[in-house]
């Protein structure tokens, strides 16, 4: 899969003095979705700024799709959808209006069955002929969907595009992400919803206090990082952990009737055979297993937690 955008040695210091980012180093693949996960004040928008044309970096480079940001800002504009986190729209404006508006800022010739369809897409299309003002907060959201989508982009970053956002509206975006994806458009998006990025996203990448920590497809990344853990309901409660189970890293819990051994993701099926064998050796009778792994939202807090 080739690149579509190309980052390099691309730092922001503010005027007050505060780096925002140090020497970021990126690239993302044509056609992928690709989440950009941090704790607020991380970089995130930042970055997106920066891409976007909306924030000039103090060093570094970015290319999209072959254009420089730069020096051929319209070009690498045009190819960009962007929505940002601020609810920002013409009050006063009908829906359908505001949208097309927005294509024509591209210079685009009028295509109404294009803006129909991302209308209908987004469930919009019965508040086409409604001001803006009187949409809730959800549809606002939706909004700006549409308008980031109205001069059909080939790269669209969505900038916590579901804050603020009820249940079934979350997922109707979600259905519209993928099925741009299918049509080859590179998404990127923030999120607070680590859960959503976990299904989505192609490869996940960890920014914090300016720093790229790491870029990681995300099943390696679930993979390299996660813990699994194994949890014993024992017949009879244990006072402590018998001495011939020293070698695992077990905790004892629910007044001693349940044991549990945390293991890495990346140990082999014969490390837990080995080790239910040890506990029958020992005595210990157990009723019954369970089996969990670490979500992306545990791996985060912890790549966060390790850069403090």
């Amino acid at each position: 899969m080739d690149g579509i955008i190309d980052i390099s040695g691309v730092s922001k210091t503010y005027a007050s003095g505060f780096l925002a980012l140090k020497e970021i180093d990126l690239d993302i693949r044509r056609g992928e979705i690709f989440a950009l996960l941090g704790p607020n004040g991380a970089g995130k928008t930042t970055l997106i700024s920066i891409v976007c044309g909306i924030v000039r970096p103090t060093s570094g480079r970015v290319v999209v799709d072959g254009h420089d940001i730069v020096r051929d800002w319209r070009a690498a504009r045009s190819l960009i959808g962007l929505v940002p986190q601020e609810l920002t729209t013409d009050a006063f404006e009908s829906v359908w209006n505001t949208v097309s508006f927005t294509r024509g800022l591209f210079g685009l010739r009028a295509n109404p069955a294009h803006i129909e369809s991302v209308l209908r897409a987004l469930s919009l299309w019965d508040k086409k002929d409604s001001r803006v003002m009187t949409l809730s907060g959800g549809m606002k959201r939706r909004l700006l969907i549409a308008k980031a989508l109205a001069h059909e982009p080939r790269v669209l970053f969505l900038d916590e595009p579901t804050a603020g956002v009820d249940v079934d509206l979350r997922h109707d975006m979600w259905q519209l992400v993928r099925r741009l994806r299918a049509q080859g458009v590179t998404v990127i998006l923030t999120t607070h919803y680590i859960e959503e990025a976990e299904e989505m996203a192609d490869r996940v990448g960890v920014i914090n206090k300016g720093e790229l920590v790491l870029v990681k497809n995300k099943a390696d990344l679930l993979q390299e990082f996660g813990n699994k853990r194994l949890s014993l309901r024992l017949r009879r409660p244990l006072g402590e952990v018998p001495a011939a189970l020293a070698p695992w890293r077990l905790e004892l819990a629910g007044g001693g009737s349940e044991l549990t051994w945390i293991y890495d993701a990346r140990e082999a099926r014969d490390g837990v055979g080995e080790f239910l064998e040890k506990v029958r050796q020992a005595g210990v009778e157990f009723t019954d297993l369970v089996t969990t792994e670490s979500s992306l939202e545990d791996i985060f807090v912890r790549l966060v937690r390790e850069k403090r």
